[in-house]
């Protein structure tokens, strides 16, 4: 939408495309920030305020699959998607890249489109070692050998 001369972004009407726009922008980063849990303490033990579930661990399970799922949606669809177009100069539906794409102009805007696209290609597959980084971690410690108290 930032380099394209229609100020609507398209053929939707103007509340519709800003209403989606906003929609997606808060969709897209409560999804990222379920990642922190894999990181944060509250990706392990539910929080004290959660009813029902409070103090108890977090099964690995329900944090590594919907990582893994989404890192497999996120990678296809943008990174392999980007890669795809980049290498065939065409767009997702096949037709040929306009001369005036930003990645096609060159200087600033090419700079700025690449700029603004590495985050979205790279987030599947760093979302992927994220998850897998949360597996390996909680494996060793639901798996992992008994060690005997010293205390005593």
């Amino acid at each position: 939408m930032l380099f394209t001369d229609d100020e609507r972004g398209g053929m939707l009407p103007e509340w519709a495309m800003n209403s989606s726009v906003v929609l997606l922008t808060l969709v897209s980063e409560l999804l990222a920030f379920t990642a922190v849990g894999s990181v944060a303490r509250w990706g392990e033990v539910f929080p004290r305020r959660t009813p029902w579930l409070r103090g108890r661990r977090v099964p690995t399970a329900v944090v590594v699959a919907p990582g893994a799922i989404g890192a497999t949606i996120l990678t296809l669809v943008f990174t392999v998607a980007a890669a795809v177009s980049e290498i065939t100069d065409t767009k997702t539906n096949g037709d040929p890249l306009p001369e005036d794409f930003p990645s096609e102009v060159g200087g600033w805007h090419t700079f700025y489109y690449y700029l603004s696209y590495v985050p979205l290609v790279l987030w599947g597959p760093m979302l992927a070692l994220l998850t897998y980084a949360y597996w390996r971690r909680r494996r060793a410690v639901t798996s992992g050998p008994l060690v005997p108290s010293t205390a005593g």
